[in-house]
């Protein structure tokens, strides 16, 4: 494991619930970045969402990556300034 959640912390500002990034396993500064979240059945989206058919709502799979990605972004700006602004682009697949 590269970054645990602390060190997560670090660089995003959402907290729990909304923090959507359990672990960084992997990253190629500025290529690519590989990071998970640990889903249980017990996450507050799932009580509605769908009622016997659990199913993480696909905004927050988005919000997951954009998280994954802002981190990817500062550790590659890390070493720069930390109030640069960056355009992130990434691809799923």
């Amino acid at each position: 494991m590269l970054l645990d959640v602390e060190e997560i912390k670090e660089y995003l500002p959402q907290r729990y619930p909304f923090l959507l990034v359990d672990r960084i396993v992997e990253m190629d500064l500025g290529k690519s970045i590989v990071g998970y979240k640990n889903v249980t059945i017990n996450e507050p989206f799932f009580v509605g969402h769908f009622p016997g058919q659990p199913i993480m709502p696909g905004v927050l799979i988005i919000e997951a990556l954009a998280q994954v990605a802002g981190v990817l972004g500062f550790k590659s700006q890390e070493k720069k300034t930390k109030r640069r602004l960056s355009l992130l682009l990434c691809r799923c697949g």
